[in-house]
Parts: structure tokens; C-alpha cells; sequence
């Protein structure tokens, strides 16, 4: 049947929410608490065919079309009150966006526009898919190394995609690429949002777009501008697809998700969906100011997760990506938005299908009390910014330590343990999409973000970096000869640390963003990996530590370190090492002036299955621009790295004593 011509909806049924085909015709329902009526519109081109949705269960609007199937394209248009200051938006002019929407038809521009050709419409899809006998990985946390990218930046510059697929979800799955995460050892992708984005005005207008694409406006469609579409094949086939290959891979996939606002943005943005449904439920408004929005996202609205039928959309999008896509996991985008009032972490913990993957929360958002790092429940993790800060302090402005940086290296105890999680609970990481990358920490002491339009005012301005004696690119080389260093110590210190360690995608290469640390406007070489200028040297240290980081199960243990004595043999699972050949005294660690200290790691009485080695393990960590000579505890040590030599990991016998460079770590084993 054309969807524009036939009879009228029957009724049909108020579950599941969205558009769905069983075959025969398809069901549309629609969530609208305020609504006085609904009108589902099939759109074809030019032309719209209006049918009254007459039926409304639980303030649910909806009715079945027989003989209607995958490809046809609706909106909604809702009426009711246009009253603002009681919190209420509607239009019945305009075409609004299924919030369940799978696929999303058509490419929004600016200015907005009331005709069907100009906005944003759902498709009906089929869901069936060929899987094969695709299989999560499913890797414990504690062997987990995650890996931060973005779908078009990865692989828009690699010489070994080919040139259809660059930028694409199918680029990102090609053998190119996945052969370079296997040579990394990392375990886990952790792709920069992927759900339907749009671009904000402002960028637009100034030539610029959204480029990390933290503006969701559709949470169960993939974004349409990363599929390659080869062959007629949708953006959900090819998600999927790619998704199956990284995971015969044995790469997980995991997503970035922003549920705390929309691209609605505040009371002058587009109305495109959920203002337009249900202003009121939909999102967070001032008890008296009903007319704006609470933001504590920063980005003019937060969604109100506090209402059940939102946290519902939220939780079948989670469900949708996790039982239909087959992802592994989510990091949530200013996850303290989501807990403010609502039973999230709660219906969270309990669902049976999503307590079985990995869930990262960014846990701080920009309302009252934001800050939240190591208050989320027991099964979450968290991205440890201390980690980040303490580590850079410690390494780059000596702001921070030998304390400090032991306790990140104990994976954060202080902040985690209280709540009966283990090491795993905190995500480290060095750099991340967000701020400088690794070669631009150790290049600039200052942002430089002019090209982003603002007159360099947006971005961190603490960043703890060190351009190691000049600003930006340098020819000279001690100054290379330093920053070389510091980012092998750095990235040491990330793979020693008890935790989850992330790495972002791209500092392996030796990636730069000409100082820009808030490049989330710049889709173009700045921020897609060079690929042809990739540091080799670089790439083989970062794979030979995660190696040496999987070969010893003390670095990734699922208990915390307590420095206790061990019955059986009288050795304490952890002692911190003085260079003068002695354990730490607590007048060492006020020590202001101490620079240079040792991690002795007991060797695992009960290695786990795979664990190839039982040691002893000995990090040695100089941050002095000397070299520090360590009186090694006795026994016989092999040096197995030495962040400092060119031949890194060439190992060799060390007697009582060994030196350790300047700005270097050096790990033995006995």
C-alpha cells in the first residue's frame, strides 16, 4: 500500500513507544501527558497525509496503519496550549520528531523551517539482521583498556581504508584499522557519540558544525553522516555490521551517550521533538520560571529524568542499543544530570539486560553539588579527572607529589573503596577528547583556540601542561629530547596504575591539535588522525606496555592494594620504595622536595587463567631532572622497561643498584 494513500488507523496499542511493523502494518505510539490531541503525518516529498491519532491509553496516543512497512516516513503533529509561563509549547503547525525514532530521513538546516522538505522525519525500519554467530566479548573489567575515538576522525586520513568507506562506520571496522587496535592490545572501542546530532545554529552560521556531536537529538538512530551507504545499505545495517566485525575482533564496543539535554537547546532554540510532544514532561523546568529551563548541562535545557515516561525513553534506548545494535556498554555525558531527582541509578541496577554491560559515568555535571566523583552505586565506573590532574601535576608543573601520585597509582582508594567497589571503579586517563591531546600537553603551556571563534575565551584554562621550554612546534632538540620523555613517563604511569586505563585514540600516533583543547568544532585535519605522520616509535611503546600490563595480573588487580602483610610468606602485597633502599616512612611522603620513588607490586599467589607470568614487580619513578640511583630490594631483577632508552623494553640483569634517568620510569621483575 502507498503510506500516503488507504484507510484509516485502526486503534492498535499504547506499547511498544516508536513505530513498529510486525508484517502487517505498523503501530505508532506516542507519549503525550499534556497533549489535546495528535495527528500522525505521512510524508512522501512534498505531499503529507494527516491521520487523527484517536486513541490515547495512560497518556499514550496511538493507532495501528495495516499494509503500511519499513521506509515510510512520519512525524507527529500535537496540539494543545501554547502558554509558556505554565510550561507549555504547543504548536500543532509543526512536524515533530518520533522520540523513538530509529531512523532518522533527511538533514536539518538552518533556519528552521515549518515545511516537511525542511525537517527532520522518522523512517519505519526493519529490524532483521544477519548476525551470524556474533558474541560479546565480554572482557572482565580488570583486563579492560579502553580506547577513546571518533567514528570519522579514526579513519578519514588512513591510507589503508579505502576511500569510500573513510569516516564511516564501515572504515572504522575495516581490517586497516582493527589490525592497529590489535597491535595496541587495547580491548575496547569507545566511540564519541553516535546517536542522530545536530549542528547548533551559531556553528553553522560561522561555518563550523558540531564535530564531536554532544547534541543529541534522536536517541535510538544512528547518525546518519557516518554511514558510507555502500550499496544501498542503511546507517543501521552498517552500525550493525560494523559492530559484528569488531567483535569477531575481540574489540568491545562502547558508546558515549548524552542524555542530560537535547539539541532543543533553551526557549529561543528549534522546537523539533520533545518541546513540541510535552515541554513539560520532557524537561527540567524552574518552579518559578516555567517559562526557561534548568541547565545544568550548559547547553540550555537538562532532560528531566525525574518524569517516569522519560526515564522510560532512556532506559529502552539503552535496552534498544544493547539487545538490537549489540553494543557492550555505555559512558553517560554528565551522568550527575541524570541522578538529580530520578530513580535512574536505581532501575539501572536492576534491569536485567543492562547490569550485564559496562556502564562509565562522567560523574559531574555544571548544577548544584555537580561534582560527584565516587558517589555512583557499586557496577559503575567513573572517569577519574583526579587521576588526570595529579598525574599531569606530578610529571609536568610539580604541583602534586609523591603522595599524590601513589595514590592514583593504588587506583584512588581514598575515593572508591568507601563504597564496596573494587579498582575498577575508577576510569584513569591522561587526555582525553576534551582538553589538549598528549603531544600538545608536553608542547603548549597555554590553549590556542582562536580558530574556534570564541577569541580563545571557551576551553580549560588549567591545564597542568609543560611545553618543555618553548610554545608549539620546536626544532630543538633538547626540548624534543623532553617532551619525548615526559610522554613516555606519562603513558607509563596510565598502564602502571591500578584501574581502568583510556587511552585517547590517536596519542599513540603523536597526534596534534595545534594547541587547541576544545576542538570540538573542527571537523577537518585537525582533528582526523594523521595517519602518515604517525610516530612508529611511539605506537610500539604504548603496545608494549599494555602487553607488559597483561602480563603481570598485579597491575590490574580486582582487590585493593593494602600493603598488609601476606601469612604465607610475610610479604605485603604492596611496599612503597625509598631510592635509598627502604620503605616509604611517613616523613618521606611530606617530604616536599622528594621526587623520585618505587612501587614494589608482591607477585600474585593465585594468578588468574591466561596469566602468562608470576613476579615480583619493581616501578621505579624519577620525575627530577637528574638521575636517581635506587638501592633495589635484594634478590635477582630483570629491568623488562626503561621508558628512557630507546630500546625500551630490551631487558637486562640489574645488580644491587640501577639508575634511573631523568623524567623516566623503570620497571624490573624478580
Amino acid at each position: 500500500m502507498d503510506g500516503l494513500s488507504g484507510g484509516l488507523l485502526a486503534a492498535g496499542r499504547p506499547w511498544p513507544l516508536g513505530s513498529h511493523w510486525d508484517g502487517s502494518g505498523v503501530n505508532f505510539a506516542l507519549f503525550s501527558a499534556h497533549a489535546e490531541r495528535v495527528e500522525l503525518c505521512l510524508v512522501d516529498g512534498q505531499r503529507t497525509r494527516v491521520l487523527p491519532l484517536h486513541e490515547c491509553t495512560d497518556q499514550v496516543w496511538h493507532g495501528y496503519l495495516a499494509g503500511a512497512g519499513p521506509g515510510l516516513r512520519y512525524a507527529f503533529r500535537v496540539h494543545g496550549r501554547n502558554a509558556p509561563a505554565e510550561g507549555h509549547r504547543f504548536d500543532g503547525r509543526r512536524l515533530l520528531l518520533d522520540p523513538y525514532a530509529r531512523e532518522v530521513v533527511g538533514r536539518f538546516s538552518w533556519p528552521a523551517h515549518d515545511d516537511p522538505v525542511h525537517l527532520l522525519t522518522a523512517a519505519v525500519v526493519d529490524e532483521r539482521f544477519d548476525w551470524h554467530d556474533d558474541a560479546p566479548p565480554a572482557t572482565p573489567w580488570s583486563d579492560t583498556v579502553l580506547y577513546e575515538a571518533h567514528v570519522k576522525g579514526m579513519s578519514r586520513q588512513h591510507p589503508g581504508v579505502p576511500e569510500v568507506l573513510r569516516g564511516s562506520y564501515a572504515g572504522l571496522a575495516t581490517p586497516a584499522l582493527i589490525e592497529h587496535f590489535q597491535r595496541l592490545g587495547v580491548t575496547a572501542i569507545n566511540l564519541l557519540p553516535i546517536h542522530h546530532f545536530l549542528d547548533e545554529q551559531r556553528l553553522v552560521n560561522e561555518g563550523r558544525v558540531n564535530y564531536w556531536g554532544y547534541n543529541s537529538l534522536a536517541f535510538f538512530a544512528p547518525e546518519p553522516r557516518y554511514a558510507a551507504r555502500i550499496g544501498g545499505q542503511s546507517a543501521i545495517a552498517e552500525f550493525k555490521s560494523m559492530v559484528r566485525t569488531l567483535h569477531a575482533a575481540g574489540l568491545e564496543v562502547i558508546l558515549d551517550v548524552v542524555f542530560n539535554h537535547t539539541a532543543e537547546t533553551d526557549q529561543w532554540g528549534p522546537t523539533l521533538s520533545f518541546r513540541g510532544i510535552d515541554n513539560r514532561s520532557y524537561y527540567r523546568l524552574p518552579v518559578d520560571d516555567l517559562a526557561g529551563y534548568e541547565n545544568f548541562s550548559g547547553c540550555g535545557n537538562t532532560v528531566n529524568l525525574a518524569h517516569p515516561r522519560v526515564l522510560q525513553l532512556v532506559m529502552d534506548s539503552l535496552r534498544y542499543w544493547v539487545e538490537v545494535m549489540h553494543v557492550d556498554g555505555f559512558r553517560f555525558d554528565l551522568a550527575a544530570a541524570l541522578t538529580r531527582d530520578s530513580a535512574f541509578l536505581p532501575a539501572l541496577r536492576q534491569d536485567p539486560v543492562l547490569q550485564r554491560v559496562k556502564l562509565i559515568a562522567e560523574p559531574w555535571d555544571l548544577g548544584p553539588d555537580g561534582y560527584r566523583l565516587g558517589r555512583f552505586l557499586p557496577g559503575w565506573s567513573e572517569w577519574n579527572d583526579r587521576f588526570r590532574d595529579d598525574v599531569r601535576a606530578f610529571w609536568l608543573t610539580g604541583e602534586a607529589g609523591a603522595g599524590q601520585l601513589a595514590q592514583r597509582l593504588a587506583g584512588s582508594s581514598e575515593i572508591f573503596q568507601a563504597t564496596g567497589r573494587p579498582p575498577q571503579a575508577g576510569v584513569n586517563f591522561i587526555t582525553a577528547h576534551d582538553g589538549f591531546t598528549l603531544r600538545d600537553l608536553v608542547s603548549y603551556q597555554q590553549k590556542h583556540n582562536e580558530l574556534n571563534g570564541e577569541d580563545n575565551r571557551d576551553g580549560h584554562s588549567h591545564n597542568c601542561s609543560w611545553n618543555c621550554g618553548e610554545e608549539g612546534e620546536s626544532h630543538d632538540p633538547a626540548v624534543l629530547e623532553r617532551r619525548r620523555r615526559v610522554q613516555r613517563a606519562l603513558l607509563t604511569t596510565l598502564l602502571i596504575a591500578q584501574g581502568v586505563p583510556m587511552l585517547q585514540g590517536g596519542d599513540e600516533l603523536g597526534r596534534s591539535q595545534a594547541g587547541n583543547n576544545n576542538a570540538y568544532c573542527q571537523d577537518n585535519p585537525m582533528t582526523w588522525l594523521d595517519w602518515r605522520s604517525a610516530d612508529e616509535s611511539l605506537i610500539d611503546y604504548v603496545a608494549d606496555l599494555i602487553a607488559l600490563r597483561r602480563r603481570f595480573p598485579q597491575l590490574r588487580q580486582q582487590r585493593w592494594l593494602t600493603g598488609e602483610t601476606n601469612t604465607a610468606d610475610a610479604c605485603p602485597d604492596v611496599t612503597w620504595w625509598h631510592p635509598a633502599g627502604r620503605p616509604m616512612r611517613v616523613s618521606d611522603w611530606q617530604s616536599k622536595k622528594l621526587a623520585a620513588f618505587g612501587l614494589h607490586l608482591t607477585a600474585s599467589k593465585e594468578p588468574r587463567d591466561g596469566d602468562a607470568l608470576v613476579a615480583d614487580l619493581l616501578c621505579l619513578i624519577n620525575r627530577d631532572e637528574i638521575p636517581v640511583s635506587f638501592l633495589l630490594p635484594a634478590g635477582s631483577w630483570q629491568q623488562i622497561c626503561d621508558s628512557n632508552a630507546e630500546a625500551a623494553f630490551a631487558s637486562c640483569q640489574r645488580e644491587r643498584t640501577t639508575p634511573v634517568a631523568a623524567r623516566s620510569i623503570q620497571i624490573l621483575c624478580r
